[in-house]
């Protein structure tokens, strides 16, 4: 007759057991199962909500991008970027929409170089649309808390029609359907604003003929 095993040691081949168990269950079955169901269910969203153009994937609906023109320099990192007046403009951001770096300026409102900045974009901007500085809307002049927000207001796409009508020959007409179009109401249909997606929205304008 073997001699039982001492306490100590059933105690730990259990828990290996339990350990075994547990890492085949969670670790594996079920990340299999959810990703199984996300693919089958909604793969869009599972893959990143990517966004693609005439087979190329040129972004995704859950990222803002800059819309600028190509630098005479590409190889010159002073050189400033200048937007692109065919597209739609997204608002500021303090990182240039980089996944890997996503945050705000973590600048007060009373900040000197903040209200210096602003101050500074509400001409750029106003000059670009052609519009009266007072009018410029604030998400125009400031970054979004992530600076990957793909949306601005509605107010600010409105301002923009006129310009890029006048750059792509569409009538404003066309254009003030899409901004409709690819306006995102308020979630839960209370909390803050509703909001249009620039990137979709861009996308949408580049296949108008």
């Amino acid at each position: 007759m073997s001699k039982p095993l001492p306490t100590i040691v059933r105690n730990h081949l259990t828990a290996l057991r339990m350990l075994l168990v547990m890492t085949v269950i969670l670790g594996i079955a079920y990340p299999l199962l959810v990703t199984g169901l996300s693919q089958v269910a909604f793969a869009g969203k599972a893959n990143g909500s990517i966004v693609s153009s005439e087979g190329k994937e040129v972004g995704s609906s859950l990222i803002g991008q800059n819309f600028n023109l190509p630098k005479k320099n590409p190889d010159d990192a002073d050189e400033a970027a200048q937007p692109d007046p065919k597209w739609f403009q997204p608002r500021p951001a303090a990182y240039p929409y980089d996944p890997t770096s996503s945050g705000a300026s973590n600048l007060g409102p009373n900040n000197e170089d903040l209200v210096k900045a602003v101050e500074e974009r509400r001409a750029a901007v106003a000059a670009f649309d052609g519009v009266d500085p007072a009018s410029v809307p604030a998400d125009a002049l400031t970054t979004s808390g992530s600076s990957l927000d793909p949306h601005i207001s509605v107010a600010y796409a409105e301002q923009q029609v006129t310009r890029v009508a006048r750059e792509r020959n569409l009538s404003a007409e066309t254009l003030k359907g899409l901004v409709a179009k690819y306006t995102d109401g308020r979630p839960l249909g209370f909390l803050g604003q509703a909001g249009v997606n620039v990137v979709l929205l861009n996308k949408a304008v580049s296949e108008q003929k």
